[in-house]
């Protein structure tokens, strides 16, 4: 009886995983012209050749809830205002049951009191079914200026049996609702996690950069619509080693896509799509190293591009103790800018996420998994001497 129950578990399960196979497999995806997003809409000045040039301004800590040891995994976005959100996961330690993710609002220069936002009691009475850990967020600020936060959360098992919530929030990310569990994979939605930064289109819509957990890695794209709708769902080139994707509008309809590596190249991956998205092809690593650890990156709205990540010391170091930003005329080649932290052995400056507010660069990331740290540098242009 016990065999003969578990063969009908199991023959549901395959046919589940079929139809929401073939139901994503087909979904209609809109025309090129309708996704394109004009890679940020690049000025007059400065020239094209002009180098980008980060000047430090100030660093600070986004305030912390208080008695709330660890923290990690910040994501920002930019509200209409120009004001600022981040989000990030705090707690007693990672997959603790008490972690929650909490958000601090930019505003006049400084940063609010960190204010809880989603917890998983409160997110598994919405959702109807108990969610044992919440993790990476994620943030979207869509046209009509309702907040969209992707929070991994999970069930039974570690974080491969994550799967990801979509919350809206309809007053600038004060409060939030759970909206759906995005429709990711065959199997129950789950073995998938947000880390990075969407990526806004042309026609209001915008594209989610998630990735599978479970075995092999790799990452995958979401489009949604202006409303927050799931549209269709595509796979970042063919490798099984990398996650975490950072996205950048390059021109017309190229965009990047840069990713953690955890295989044994130890440089960042990188995938390239000619249609907005649609479709992928793998390039070859970067030459920017890469020791397992996730990297973000920008299109500044005057041309270059601005990426952080974990660099090296000559002598082996630890793998997060160096966080650097990069700067690129293309997001092909990139030349080391600015130091941002260089600490010591055992120390962790790691997960980072950037936006541009005005001409300046703002930069959060993990320090020590204990606080969030928050940068700013201003963004000048130097034209090349004659």
């Amino acid at each position: 009886m016990g065999w003969g129950v578990t063969a009908v578990a199991l023959v549901c399960v395959a046919l589940s995983a079929g139809f929401e196979w073939r139901r994503w497999k087909g979904s209609p995806k809109p025309t090129i012209a309708a996704v394109v997003e004009q890679a940020a809409g690049a000025s007059t000045h400065p020239s094209a050749t002009a180098k980008v040039r980060l000047v430090p301004q100030a660093a600070d800590l986004v305030p912390m809830p208080p008695g709330v040891p660890a923290a990690h995994a910040s994501a920002l976005a930019v509200l209409p205002n120009d004001e600022m959100l981040a989000f990030w996961w705090a707690g007693t330690r990672e997959s603790g049951a008490d972690v929650r993710v909490y958000v601090s609002r930019w505003k006049q220069g400084r940063w609010t009191p960190a204010q809880a936002v989603v917890d998983r009691q409160s997110l598994g009475a919405q959702l109807g079914f108990a969610v044992r850990r919440i993790g990476n967020p994620a943030a979207w600020v869509a046209p009509d200026g309702r907040v969209h936060l992707y929070v991994v959360a999970t069930g039974l098992g570690g974080w491969a049996a994550g799967r990801v919530v979509q919350l809206v929030s309809t007053d600038q990310g004060r409060h939030f609702e759970a909206r759906r569990v995005l429709p990711l994979t065959p199997l129950f939605n789950t073995s998938v996690l947000v880390r990075t930064t969407p990526i806004g289109l042309a026609d209001g819509g915008w594209l989610l950069p998630a990735y599978f957990e479970l075995g092999n890695k790799y990452p995958l794209l979401m489009s949604f619509d202006g409303s927050g709708a799931p549209r269709w769902l595509v796979r970042i080139g063919n490798l099984t080693t990398s996650l975490q994707p950072a996205l950048v509008a390059v021109n017309g309809l190229e965009m990047r896509a840069l990713m953690r590596d955890i295989g044994k190249q130890r440089r960042m991956q990188q995938a390239i799509s000619r249609d907005a998205g649609e479709t992928w092809n793998d390039l070859p690593p970067s030459e920017v190293v890469n020791h397992d650890s996730s990297v973000a990156a920008l299109r500044l709205k005057d041309g270059g591009f601005a990426m952080l990540h974990n660099d090296i010391l000559p002598n082996g170091g630890s793998p997060r103790q160096w966080l650097r930003l990069s700067t690129s005329r293309d997001a092909q080649q990139w030349s080391s800018s600015v130091d941002v932290l260089l600490g010591q052995p055992g120390d962790e400056f790691s997960y980072p996420s950037v936006q541009q507010v005005g001409q300046q660069l703002h930069v959060t990331f993990t320090s020590q998994r204990k606080a969030i740290a928050h940068h700013v540098f201003d963004i000048r242009y130097e034209e090349p001497t004659r």
